[in-house]
């Protein structure tokens, strides 16, 4: 798979940089950089890694070499990094995003069918998956702790035409993330992060779908 790259300031004028691609860009940049640094050798601890990688973000930011985009991501790893060292993470996550959006980077359609097969394999790992309630309110489902996805179904029969995604769906989710994340990565999908706070059904996150898979913000990783 090719490379993916930021255009200069006169190529940035004819043409909009996604969230995907600025992403990205940015965690293949990192790590290519870490692996060609003579300063950062075969033997260097994670630490080491995790400080040549918080400096080559902090200069990123600094130099504006990415979108806007990401600015806010970018401005977290380098705190990050800078309070927690090796604890940050950081190679794994960039590793993480090369991989993920690497995978996922030429599909952008057909998601209403990729939805379909992840509802699919959710059932056969044991999951309870509604798709039929209107979720207008704060609900409960008592399933004794089994995972559980569940899609309001004014939003399932609006939201999907014709095996495509026409706009934001939201996934009402028990689950493992992990699990989850890998599932919808397995089907060709990126699902935002999961959020408690926003969730209308009690002991699950909420997590949404995009069209053409382009969210706004990072996606839920698998590692």
């Amino acid at each position: 798979m090719g490379a993916v790259s930021i255009p200069g300031p006169e190529a940035k004028s004819n043409m909009q940089i996604s969230y995907n691609q600025a992403i990205l860009a940015l965690a293949r940049d990192g790590l290519a950089a870490l692996a060609a640094s003579s300063a950062i050798g075969p033997k260097a601890t994670e630490a080491q890694k995790s400080h040549f990688l918080c400096n080559f973000m902090a200069t990123a930011l600094k130099e504006k070499r990415y979108p806007k985009l990401i600015a806010n991501e970018l401005t977290l790893w380098v705190r990050q990094g800078r309070s927690l060292g090796a604890n940050a993470g950081l190679r794994q996550l960039l590793e993480g995003i090369s991989q993920q959006y690497g995978q996922i980077s030429d599909i952008s359609t057909g998601l209403g069918h990729r939805l379909e097969q992840l509802l699919a394999r959710a059932k056969e790992q044991g999951f309870l998956v509604f798709t039929d309630t209107v979720i207008d309110g704060k609900l409960r489902l008592d399933a004794d702790g089994v995972p559980s996805i569940v899609i309001s179904h004014d939003a399932y029969c609006s939201q999907l035409k014709d095996g495509e995604l026409l706009g934001p769906l939201t996934l009402y989710v028990r689950a493992d993330e992990g699990l989850l994340a890998q599932m919808a990565l397995d089907c060709g999908l990126l699902l935002s992060a999961g959020d408690k706070k926003a969730s209308l059904i009690k002991h699950h996150k909420s997590y949404r779908l995009f069209p053409r898979n382009q969210l706004p913000c990072l996606a839920l990783l698998t590692k």
